[in-house]
């Protein structure tokens, strides 16, 4: 639901503040592997990653969250395909 500004106008809810998931938490969730939900919101918009790069003697580290409104629109889409 969005949030009340002037009048009658309605503005989208701050992504900042809304829930985001793990990949553990959406795996559960979705009674999925991890490696699944990463290739399904790996380049998803919105989502936010981060983590280092790999180097000659350390793997590359990728941390990932899921905001809530991107969780449900990947789940609207792919209920829609399947």
């Amino acid at each position: 639901m969005g949030s009340y500004t002037s009048g009658s106008e309605y503005s989208l809810p701050d992504p900042a503040l809304e829930k985001h998931y793990s990949v553990i938490e959406v795996a559960k969730l979705w009674s999925v592997s991890e490696n699944t939900i990463r290739r399904m919101f790996t380049g998803e918009p919105g989502v936010v990653e981060w983590g280092s790069e790999e180097s000659r003697f350390k793997r590359a580290y990728k941390t990932m969250r899921i905001p809530e409104s991107v969780l449900q629109r990947v789940h609207r889409r792919h209920a829609r395909a399947g």
